[in-house]
């Protein structure tokens, strides 16, 4: 099926902060022709790399890094904001367009042995994903692919990660 996904993403201008534009893909998740056709070119090039486990940022990337797993027979992992996992974890600091923040991840989410997807559904500054990237290494698993929905190549977030790793959607 060939679907312009581009038509689906919606700019909204001064969200969340003044002088952000913001890529609402809600409109994407809400057609399902979109959203599958979506999920499958994020995963289309990491079908034969033995993935095991499929780590999505917190929080858009959860909704695409779920189906991902799922269809990749892969675990998820979920990488989240501070706070927010209930066991030990191993803890980022990174700043993105207009703040500062931090991720986690549980200290047993990954083996050595596991191969990791990382999804999110856009590509910015590339501070989320630097951070998501680190996690992964602190675990000792292996980062096989970053698949993101959307990038706004602009913002040069690609500078901040293995260009070879990455497949991109949609650019801006």
């Amino acid at each position: 099926m060939n679907i312009d996904l581009k038509k689906y993403i919606l700019d909204v201008p001064n969200f969340p902060i003044h002088g952000i534009g913001f890529k609402d893909i809600t409109p994407l998740l809400n057609n399902k022709d979109a959203f599958k056709t979506a999920i499958n070119l994020m995963i289309k090039d990491f079908k034969d790399k033995g993935v095991t486990k499929v780590a999505g940022i917190d929080s858009r990337g959860f909704i695409l890094s779920a189906p991902a797993a799922y269809a990749l027979n892969a675990g998820f992992v979920p990488v989240r904001k501070k706070g927010k996992l209930p066991r030990s974890t191993y803890c980022e600091k990174f700043a993105y367009e207009y703040d500062e923040a931090h991720l986690e991840i549980h200290t047993d989410a990954f083996s050595p042995a596991d191969k990791i997807l990382l999804i999110d559904d856009v590509l910015a500054t590339g501070g989320t994903a630097e951070a998501a990237v680190k996690l992964i290494k602190k675990s000792g698993a292996e980062l096989i692919g970053i698949s993101f929905l959307l990038e706004i190549s602009f913002l040069k977030g690609i500078d901040k990660l293995d260009k070879n790793l990455i497949k991109t959607i949609i650019r801006y």
